[in-house]
């Protein structure tokens, strides 16, 4: 899905509270004399937007989102949960590439007063996980069906500064490194008939204050904080350093980061420090700004070229291409900032490839760009069905705008949960086309557009086996005689 959309200040790492200034220095002397060169300032500048570009547009989500009350987009305050509660088709158009296999449940955490409790009601046959995203965009741990069970339970997710012990009743505990935490919650959806259902699970999950979870009466209230209006133009400029320099109040730099951290001060980044950019002087102001525009370029092809960035695993065959490795834990992410920013512009809030895995296929088994003046067939031959602990699926999204397709069935995605016809022999045969193969056929059709069209391959809880090389990737699509 795509949504769009503790600075270690010594060796004792101190946390700086949301309202604190750092006494880093300044970005030039007491008499104007720049500290640093405009060469090396766009060197850094380049560098430390790198490293800020996931946070800022994990920024620009919550404050849409959580803060900006009254506002499209506006979702629930934080600590409270938001459902969706019908499946997505071609009526959605805010993100590409919905997703037409579960239901949504979104919540923003404000951890600085107490830890939030997340409690789920049993959930037997049938997929769910609840993702939950720190502000460096990691995803610091999950709860459902492949990680804690089908159970029903409590879970606690803490801030960086928590220090007490976990609860009897809490099964575990998840420490994040900033003081908020986006919460995603996928409900799996065995078609329209079944959304009621659903619904009525969305409504056994709950969010509570720990200290309201135990019992006591008084409720800690954090304290006042001015979020910034999001402004894309500010963001995207020298004005990006009073943005990072928020929310390095509201995060736990690791102890790796330190020196990062203090080369970064060298054009005006500390914590606290939410004018910075006022008091840069112009060549300074224009030295960082290039930083900027060249850390964009940076991204943005790192973004369209997936298998060139650290840690990324890629595989193409057969007109198919699946990644892995752009998304996961804070262990697993640490140092890949470049990784890191392009996963945050290819699409926000990525699953770790064990949870779910999204090969993508653009073009039949010839090479040629999949167009609906064409028939298709993709067999799966006995033994040869996606390897998954959960369920598969494949969603047809019509190209350049990389929605659903409408169609005279209401069919947008196909796989393991359809009413499939298989044959004899166990082998499963599916139709992509425009028009209707046949009465006979129809259980196996996918529609598609009269024009180009992308499938989407969707596998949740993929097997080990799918992720080991070669990557797993659907068999072709080919052109039917």
């Amino acid at each position: 899905m795509r949504v769009r959309v503790f600075i270690i200040a010594s060796s004792l790492l101190l946390v700086l509270s949301p309202c604190a200034k750092s006494v880093g220095p300044s970005p030039e002397t007491a008499q104007g004399a720049p500290l640093v060169s405009p060469k090396e300032a766009k060197a850094i500048a380049q560098e430390a937007y790198v490293y800020a570009y996931p946070m800022l547009e994990n920024y620009r989500t919550m404050y849409v989102q959580a803060v900006a009350k009254g506002t499209p987009g506006y979702t629930a305050p934080f600590n409270q949960l938001s459902h969706k509660t019908e499946l997505l088709g071609p009526d959605f158009k805010d993100v590409v590439r919905p997703n037409n296999d579960t239901l949504y449940s979104f919540a923003w955490l404000d951890l600085r007063a107490q830890p939030i409790v997340i409690t789920v009601p049993e959930i037997e046959n049938r997929y769910y996980s609840i993702q939950l995203i720190d502000m460096f965009t990691n995803n610091l741990g999950y709860v459902g069906t492949r990680t804690t069970g089908s159970k029903a339970g409590s879970y606690l997710v803490v801030g960086p500064q928590w220090q007490g012990a976990k609860p009897g009743d809490v099964k575990r505990v998840f420490r994040s490194g900033s003081n908020f935490v986006y919460c995603i919650i996928r409900t799996g959806v065995d078609g329209p008939d079944d959304v009621p259902a659903v619904v009525k699970i969305q409504q056994g999950y709950h969010l509570t204050p720990l200290n309201v979870f135990l019992g006591r009466s008084r409720i800690p209230v954090a304290s006042g904080i001015t979020f910034s209006a999001y402004n894309p133009q500010k963001a995207s400029s020298a004005g990006f350093v009073d943005y990072l320099n928020f929310l390095l109040t509201q995060v736990r730099v690791p102890p790796s980061e330190e020196a990062l951290m203090k080369r970064f001060e060298l054009i005006g980044i500390a914590p606290g420090q939410l004018s910075a950019s006022v008091r840069l002087a112009p060549a300074m102001r224009d030295a960082i700004d290039e930083g900027v525009g060249a850390a964009l370029v940076e991204i943005s092809k790192a973004a369209r070229d997936l298998s060139d960035v650290e840690g990324v695993i890629g595989r193409t065959d057969g007109g198919w291409q699946g990644t892995i490795g752009l998304f996961g834990s804070p262990e697993a992410m640490k140092g890949r900032y470049l990784t890191r920013a392009a996963a945050a512009m290819f699409g926000l809030y990525g699953n770790d490839a064990e949870e779910a895995y999204y090969p993508i296929g653009n073009d039949d088994a010839s090479g040629d760009a999949l167009d609906g003046k064409h028939q298709y067939v993709m067999r799966f031959e006995n033994g040869e069905l996606p390897p998954v602990d959960a369920f598969w699926s494949m969603t047809m999204y019509s190209l350049p705008d990389q929605l659903m397709v409408a169609n005279p069935i209401g069919r947008y995605s196909i796989g393991d949960r359809s009413k499939l016809r298989y044959g004899k022999d166990g082998s499963l045969t599916l139709y992509i086309q425009h028009e209707s193969p046949g009465k006979t056929k129809e259980r196996n059709w996918l529609p598609a557009p009269d024009g180009l069209f992308s499938l989407q391959f969707r596998m949740y809880v993929p097997k080990p086996i799918a992720l080991e090389s070669p990557l797993y990737l659907p068999p072709p699509v080919k052109r039917a005689r």
